[in-house]
C-alpha cells in the first residue's frame, strides 16, 4: 500500500476514534455513505449541458473537490474494514478492464464488452 493511503488511513482511523463514531461505521453503513456522498457528485452537473460540464464555475469546482473528498474518504473506511488497498483494487480492476476492452476492438465505442 502506498505510503500516503497508508497515512491517510491512519489518520481517517484517529479522527473516527476521537469522536467515537466507530461504532456507526459498519460496511453497511459506509457503502450507504459512499453511494450517498457520489450521488452528491452527480448535484453538482445536475441541469448543465455538456459544455457547462466541462467548464465549472469556481463554486461548483469547489464543491466538486469537497464531494470528491467525501467519496475517497468513506471509500477508505470501508476498504479498511477489510484490510484491502484501495490502489491495488483500482489497478486489479483496471487490468480486467484491459482484458474485457481490447483498444484495438472497442476504440470509440460505448459498448459493453458484452456488445461487441
Amino acid at each position: 500500500m502506498s505510503s500516503a493511503v497508508t497515512e491517510l488511513q491512519k489518520r481517517l482511523r484517529t479522527f473516527v476514534a476521537a469522536r467515537d463514531w466507530a461504532q456507526f461505521h459498519s460496511p453497511k453503513n459506509l457503502a450507504i455513505g459512499l453511494a450517498t456522498e457520489a450521488a452528491e457528485i452527480l448535484e453538482v452537473f445536475l441541469w448543465m449541458t455538456e459544455a457547462e460540464s466541462s467548464n465549472l464555475s469556481a463554486d461548483k469546482l469547489a464543491r466538486l473537490k469537497e464531494e470528491i473528498g467525501d467519496v475517497q474518504l468513506y471509500l477508505l473506511n470501508l476498504a479498511d474494514k477489510f484490510s484491502l488497498d484501495p490502489l491495488e483494487c483500482a489497478s486489479v480492476k483496471l487490468e480486467t478492464n484491459e482484458l474485457k476492452y481490447p483498444a484495438d476492438r472497442v476504440r470509440g465505442s460505448a459498448k459493453k464488452y458484452n456488445e461487441y
